[in-house]
């Protein structure tokens, strides 16, 4: 842990989930303390608010080639919605669950966790974060960015889970490991899926500048629960690569759950198999994915619409009683090149 203003419990629960995970880089920032009376409001409020997005390290880049920095504090008001799915409102309650892509590594992901603590009045701590690598190795080039300052802003990428500890509690062994996505090494070919591998050494990027590039692509998952009602939530994160829009890979020989090239990992799947509500957060990099793709989990896809450009190739799945949305639970003003997706859910 790497702030002082962080308390013990906290840095203590932070050391046993480090841990957990041999040959990873797994991060976690633990949950605060409880609150009887947040837990008695929770009783109350009987929904979970659970938001995905890949927030393209707060780097946006733009149709002419340049790139604009997004402020932690403004991507979240361009993403967060009231039940009317209207972003900056004074109705937009504070979320529970945000599942995010291409985030720098744990500092980053702590900094925008108090930043989301900060916009509703809560101390730092409030939101812990968790990431499937601490610190990733840096990769690539400009990132399509004019301005070299803010392509390097983009070159470490992973992918990380922010929750609420005022409303829900984790326990380290309840973090999974990573597990990776699977894709066709350029120059393979695909038949049928058969040439299909683990996006990791020694099946990654071969060429020194994206060597690292498979890091961004680690999932990681964990089972949450919440403090006043002893439910338990599982919530995972991924970001596929961009060959899956071409070729579904999910592992050696794999194409994945109905030729999508999503999988979960072992670890994770055995905690989903013991949660109650089951939410994933996919940037799958394809087109075309059934709402119905998940459903031998119990879980069906949300929002309909056009992600990143014309296509979409951002998902979120749930199991769970989900309320309708009037805008197809797809937020059309969230400052990514991708929009956020989110559900409101009946527990």
């Amino acid at each position: 842990m790497r702030r002082s203003h962080r308390s013990a419990q906290l840095a203590a629960l932070v050391l046993v989930g480090l841990t957990a995970f041999p040959g990873s880089q797994a991060s976690a920032l633990a949950a605060g303390p409880g609150d009887t009376t947040v837990a008695a409001a929770a009783a109350e409020d009987r929904v979970l608010r659970v938001y995905n997005n890949n927030i393209e390290n707060l780097v946006r880049n733009n149709a002419d080639g340049t790139c604009t920095r997004i402020s932690g504090p403004d991507h979240l008001t361009s993403m967060l919605v009231d039940d009317s799915g209207r972003t900056g409102t004074a109705d937009v309650v504070a979320p529970d669950i945000l599942i995010v892509q291409q985030v720098r590594g744990t500092g980053q992901a702590e900094a925008y966790a108090d930043q989301l603590s900060a916009k509703f009045g809560y101390p730092a701590g409030t939101y812990g974060a968790i990431v499937a690598w601490s610190d990733p190795e840096p990769w690539g080039s400009t990132h399509k960015c004019s301005s070299q300052a803010l392509g390097d802003l983009k070159k470490k990428q992973t992918n990380g889970i922010i929750w609420n500890t005022r409303r829900l509690s984790l326990a380290a062994g309840d973090i999974s490991k990573y597990w990776s996505a699977g894709w066709l090494k350029p120059g393979t070919a695909y038949q049928g899926g058969a040439g299909c591998t683990l996006y990791k050494p020694p099946n990654s990027d071969p060429d020194t500048t994206d060597y690292h590039k498979w890091k961004r692509t680690s999932a990681i998952a964990a089972r949450f629960t919440v403090k006043a009602t002893g439910t338990t939530v599982f919530a995972a994160t991924m970001h596929l690569p961009q060959e899956n829009r071409q070729n579904a890979c999910a592992g050696d020989g794999y194409t994945g759950i109905a030729d999508t090239g999503i999988h979960i990992g072992a670890d994770a799947t055995s905690l989903m198999n013991a949660s109650t509500i089951r939410i994933v957060g996919i940037d799958a990099n394809r087109t075309g994915i059934a709402s119905s793709t998940l459903s031998g989990f119990g879980m069906t896809g949300y929002g309909s619409k056009a992600t990143s450009g014309s296509s979409k190739i951002d998902y979120l799945f749930v199991k769970g009683g989900v309320q309708p949305s009037p805008v197809d639970h797809t937020v059309s003003g969230t400052k990514s090149n991708h929009l956020a997706l989110y559900s409101f859910i009946n527990y």
